[in-house]
């Protein structure tokens, strides 16, 4: 497979998953990092002795020349694993530069205006690739292209430590931005219920009649409560909600997360709205993360999980049937990757290369859904030792 000139930008934990996946492909590509922290991200290649093959730059993602700065190179594709915030602005800074991009955060609608622009200038961005939005996604795809008609779509995905270290009241554990986690936890679901839209308020995610248990086999029983939009879920592979009978997105909890942070919520604890504090207005949200994140990091030794499960029902010559996608990774104690920067950092690294080879087609925005196919993507994450399983039942 060619070498290719590859800018990423951004590296935390999942940029630094998607770095070991490249320094350690045999293509030897040309690989420049860019992050805000320069400095502290050369020393680190220093220490693995990475910096002789990767180059080290600062850039500023709020700042348009930055970003045109950190693009002047010759390159043949962009993966941004900056803050979803930043999303809109390295997308522009791309289409301006003419190269693909690659990202693993939901697209918003300040993301999606860019189609028409990307279009004219013939650039392909291709957003929500990384676990969940992203595997997710391309298993829904190919489920649902697999089946005449599709009834039912249920999605779960998770980022949990495994039992063992889930050692505090929450039993969970920081994989991804808390503040992040937090708040998805105030986020509103849509689901689709016995044909019918539900609106479930984002007070209400976590109340005993939205959850439901699910037995994983080797894990046990994990809590799923919904959160996200099935309507669009739905939309995305180009299936009307109104003809589905059943429909959620789902994230998955050890059991009792979803009674504490239920109480939590109905606490007003996740709310952004501040409360004065010796006369300091303090946001209570954001006070709760940086509160709470010292007590739930991950010591050496332990491990995380990130899981991925997708279930779509529908029917194949008039008799039913399911196709279930499934990928359950533990974190690597050898290269000191997580499970979710394993299940971010691998697949977008792989979607780059589909990018930048031209195997991804574009112009304009293309959708994981729609427009990346399952058997090649799953060959090439098992190759890295990702363990997706896909399996067809007869109902």
């Amino acid at each position: 497979m060619a070498r290719m000139d590859v800018l990423l930008l951004g590296a935390g934990m999942q940029g630094k998953a998607a770095l070991f996946d490249l320094i350690n492909r045999p293509e030897n590509d040309t690989i420049t990092v860019a992050d805000m922290a320069a400095d502290a991200l050369s020393a680190w290649l220093r220490d693995r002795g990475w910096d002789s093959r990767v180059k080290a730059i600062p850039v500023d993602g709020r700042d348009a020349a930055s970003l045109a700065r950190a693009m002047s190179r010759p390159l043949d594709v962009v993966i941004d694993l900056q803050p979803k915030w930043l999303a809109a602005n390295a997308a522009r800074a791309a289409i301006a530069r003419g190269v693909p991009l690659v990202n693993a955060t939901f697209s918003t609608p300040e993301f999606k205006a860019l189609d028409a622009s990307a279009r004219a200038a013939g650039v392909t961005l291709l957003p929500e690739f990384g676990l969940d939005p992203g595997l997710d996604l391309v298993m829904l795809g190919d489920a649902a292209r697999s089946l005449d008609v599709v009834d039912e779509i249920h999605s779960y995905g998770s980022g949990i430590p495994e039992w063992s270290a889930a050692d505090n009241p929450l039993h969970y554990k920081i994989s991804w931005s808390f503040e992040g986690v937090l708040d998805a936890y105030r986020r509103p679901a849509r689901v689709v219920k016995q044909g019918m839209v539900v609106d479930i308020a984002s007070d209400a995610i976590f109340a005993p009649a939205n959850v439901s248990v699910l037995d994983f086999p080797g894990l046990g029983a994990l809590e799923a409560y919904p959160n996200g939009d099935a309507v669009e879920c739905a939309d995305a592979l180009g299936i009307e909600a109104g003809s589905l009978t059943a429909s959620a997105r789902y994230t998955l909890r050890w059991p009792g997360h979803c009674a504490f942070w239920g109480n939590i919520v109905a606490l007003g604890l996740l709310d952004h709205e501040p409360v004065v504090v010796d006369g300091t207005p303090v946001d209570r949200m954001r006070y709760l993360a940086r509160a709470l994140a010292p007590k739930l990091q991950y010591q050496p030794g332990e491990r995380d999980l990130a899981i991925v499960r997708v279930d779509v029902i529908g029917r194949v010559g008039g008799r039913r049937k399911r196709i279930r996608h499934e990928v359950i990774d533990q974190m690597d104690l050898g290269s000191g990757l997580s499970a979710m920067s394993r299940c971010v950092g691998f697949p977008i690294a792989v979607a780059a290369r589909m990018l930048a080879s031209g195997r991804l087609k574009g112009p304009g925005l293309l959708s994981p859904a729609r427009d990346v196919a399952y058997a090649p993507l799953a060959q090439a994450l098992r190759a890295r030792g990702l363990d997706l399983r896909r399996e067809e039942t007869w109902l």
